[in-house]
């Protein structure tokens, strides 16, 4: 709790290996992002960054949000109500497409990276410790992604993935929202691909021959299968829902929709409509500035820099100190997987 304002914050420690000084803090890639994607009400805000030059630690201090989806799904034994689940996945997507937007792709979405304030029905997005811009060039790092959400084409080829790998993501982490479990959880890479032709079918000729160009020169020979489909999975969910996360996890990136064109699907209308309010609601009680309303930014617009007096340009601070707790690990999601719970 910040003892000057009363608000409460989270943190998250991360181990750092550089010459200590503020410059090579303030350009990490994560930090970057986070400013620049920000303000944005699906998007964890950060309000000051601290770094420990003894230990080599840094503190991202963040908003407080009451858990992630991993944690707030793990133990249900009856399904969400389908208005609860679409709430959620309106707001992944308008994230998503706000990284999208400003030139970003996030590489590692998943439940425990989805944080959940509950009482007021809001999601976000954080841990851009992965991300990458747009406008760099592929191959890019192969083994990005958890493995449960990695996409086709980070499996198969030597990194020649797009933004869509985290449109990828976000189908299967619409699905386990649903459903309570995973939907492909591959014990190792060759068990990852088997999974996914298990639901969704091999992919045909042609496409393997267009993802033979990128891979490690190893012709792919999968055994035909058509797959189980992912209704099938889900029964009770609505067609609708099924088919949005067909979109989504289309085993051809080139053909799986954008989180831009996912947001005008029907599915989404009712919340669309709560938006537009909310907007109007905001824009009449705002100054000119519209501080806090997210419009679309300038992607060739300089990111905030950090002054080497500490001293920072954007809302969130800088400070150095030399007692930081060593980080801790979080539990994985993987190794705390359970068999499929009993729903009703």
């Amino acid at each position: 709790m910040c003892s000057d304002t009363g608000m409460d914050f989270g943190f998250r420690p991360i181990e750092v290996s550089f010459t200590r000084c503020y410059h090579e803090v303030n350009n990490l890639r994560e930090i970057q992002a986070m400013r620049h994607l920000n303000p944005h009400r699906n998007i964890l805000d950060l309000q000051e960054v601290i770094f420990d030059k003894k230990s080599g630690v840094l503190v991202l201090i963040c908003e407080l949000m009451d858990m992630n989806i991993y944690e707030y799904i793990r133990d249900k034994r009856s399904y969400l109500s389908e208005r609860t689940v679409k709430n959620y996945m309106y707001q992944l997507c308008k994230s998503i497409d706000h990284i999208h937007r400003l030139g970003i792709f996030h590489r590692d979405v998943k439940p425990e990276n989805i944080l959940l304030k509950l009482h007021e029905n809001l999601l976000k997005l954080a841990d851009f410790g992965s991300c990458r811009m747009l406008s760099s060039p592929p191959p890019y790092t192969e083994y990005i992604s958890t493995r449960w959400y990695r996409a086709p084409e980070c499996l198969l080829t030597e990194g020649h993935y797009t933004y869509k790998m985290d449109i990828w993501s976000v189908g299967c982490v619409f699905f386990e929202i649903i459903c309570l479990r995973p939907l492909f959880p591959g014990v190792n890479e060759v068990d990852q691909i088997a999974k996914i032709h298990d639901v969704i079918g091999t992919p045909s000729r042609d496409l393997l021959n267009k993802i033979q160009k990128w891979s490690r020169g190893v012709p792919y020979n999968f055994s035909d299968k058509r797959g189980t489909g992912i209704a099938k999975l889900i029964p009770h969910a609505s067609q609708e829902a099924v088919n949005l996360i067909q979109c989504l996890c289309s085993y051809d990136q080139d053909e799986r929709i954008t989180a831009h064109q996912a947001l005008k699907l029907p599915y989404f209308r009712e919340f669309r409509d709560i938006d537009q309010v909310r907007l109007k609601s905001s824009t009449k009680m705002m100054d000119v500035s519209k501080k806090n309303i997210c419009l679309d930014k300038d992607l060739t617009a300089p990111l905030p820099k950090i002054s080497e007096e500490g001293k920072n340009d954007s809302n969130s601070k800088f400070s150095v100190i030399t007692n930081l707790p060593k980080a801790q690990s979080l539990p994985s999601h993987l190794s705390h997987h359970k068999e499929r719970r009993k729903v009703s």
